[in-house]
This record gives C-alpha cells, structure tokens and sequence, in this order.
C-alpha cells in the first residue's frame, strides 16, 4: 500500500506519519516512511536551503529543487520491499508554484506519478498553522507567513479537490487527527 500524507506547514503531517508508521508497525507491517525535503539527497537539501532564503529566485529555486526531491524518491523507493509506504508531502509542492504553475504541475504530475492506495490533505485554517509555527519553531521559511499560508492553502485546497484526496480536518488535537486518518485506513489504534 501507498499512502501520501500532505498539508500545509505546520498541518502536523510529520506527526501523523510517524503515528501512521507506528499504528502499521503494531500490525506487523514493514513500512516505509520518506519526509520531503528529505535529508539524504542534494536536491532535497538544497530545497531546504533556499526554503530559508527570501526572493522570487529562491522560491521557484526551492520549488524546483523539492520536485526533483520527490521524484528521486520515487525512483529509490524500495517499493517492494515493504509492506507499506508512507510520503510525507508528495504532490502538493507543486502549490508552491507560482501561477499558472501549480495547476499544470500538479496535473502533469498526478497523470505520471505512482497513485497511492490513499491521499490525505490535512486541511489546517491559515491562522492556527502560523499560531503553530509561531510557537514551535526558531527560523521559519519562506512560505510561513500568515499571507503565503493563506495564498498556498487555497492553493493546495484547489488541487486537493481535484482528484482523490481524504481532507483530514487538521486544525484539532493530534489523537483525533489520527483517529480520522485510521478510521478512513479501517484500522483500529
């Protein structure tokens, strides 16, 4: 099975995922668990860095640099060697986009892609994301103001309706998030 988790910053999909990997792992299920940007490869560092940066240059660079990040992923995937797999982030990087961008991204990249089995979007309101990083992080990037979480949300928003996705109201506690994600998995904690 693949199962994409992908949200908002501060929508909790690392959490979710690292629930979601336990809950599979109490079942005797191997999983495999990846997070975008990752840490392992240049692309997904170099995402990283330019994430911290400012400017139209380095927002497209990050963009940019987070798809070849997927993309690389999905190549080295050991697919077939797990029972499960878990992406944290996967299509919606291409929200990030600028104009017309995301939209034609998305759609090039939801037609070529591997599906996963299940699409969860964990919808998080703009204010209770930028309260969450506010209070949780000591450097924020690039997109965690209050008016990039309201332009990428609406964004993401958009293209989660257009096929497929589970959007997991994010915006309460972490159990009752999690419980949203296992009973649409028909598993039980």
């Amino acid at each position: 099975m693949f199962i994409v988790l992908d949200g908002l910053d501060a929508s909790g999909k690392s959490t979710q995922a690292e629930r979601l990997a336990a809950a599979l792992r109490r079942r005797g299920e191997t999983v495999h668990l990846r997070f975008h940007p990752s840490r392992d490869g240049w692309a997904g560092r170099g995402a990283r860095r330019f994430l911290l940066s400012e400017g139209r240059g380095a927002h497209v660079a990050s963009a940019l640099l987070y798809i070849v990040d997927v993309l690389r992923s999905v190549v080295l995937c050991p697919w077939r060697r797990s029972d499960q797999v878990v992406f944290v982030r996967y299509l919606m990087g291409t929200a990030y986009l600028p104009r017309p961008l995301d939209r034609i991204s998305y759609l090039f990249f939801y037609a070529v892609l591997p599906r996963p089995r299940h699409y969860f979007f964990l919808d998080v309101e703009p204010e209770e994301a930028h309260r969450r990083i506010r209070e949780g992080r000591e450097s924020r990037e690039m997109f965690e103001s209050l008016e990039q979480l309201r332009k990428i949300g609406g964004r993401a928003r958009a293209l989660a309706g257009v096929a497929g996705w589970t959007i997991v109201d994010a915006n309460g506690p972490e159990d009752e998030v999690e419980r949203q994600i296992l009973s649409t998995l028909k598993f039980k904690r």
